[in-house]
């Protein structure tokens, strides 16, 4: 998978970690808006994170809006949701060497950078 990163251009979150991680011109920029990520994208996060619900993001107004939060879903409901709509997709999302680095956690962030300070 090329080196990107995933954001949502109206995120603030995302756009002050993308500001954070002072991105190389060789990371290619995806707006999970205008270009939803893909069913192969999904499974390779899948299997970085460990499953499909590691990848929701339970904060999407969406989440509530469905009553999603009441149901108890499956791994395959939540590769589904990731599928249908975009803003159910934890984000930013930075894939760079093969390894994606997913979230907005201070950890997750500082990884991130450390990874691209060591290139």
């Amino acid at each position: 998978m090329k080196n990107t990163f995933i954001y949502l251009d109206s995120c603030n979150t995302c756009q002050r970690i993308k500001g954070e991680l002072e991105l190389p011109d060789s990371i290619h920029l995806q707006n999970t808006k205008e270009s939803p990520v893909t069913e192969e994208q999904v499974e390779f996060f899948k299997d970085q994170a460990g499953s499909y619900e590691a990848l929701f993001n339970r904060r999407a107004q969406l989440y509530r809006g469905r009553n999603l939060h009441e149901k108890d879903l499956n791994e395959e409901e939540y590769k589904n949701l990731l599928l249908d709509h975009y803003t159910f997709i934890k984000r930013p999302i930075l894939v760079y060497k093969d390894i994606a680095y997913i979230g907005n956690s201070k950890k997750v962030v500082a990884a991130a950078k450390e990874a691209l300070l060591n290139e």
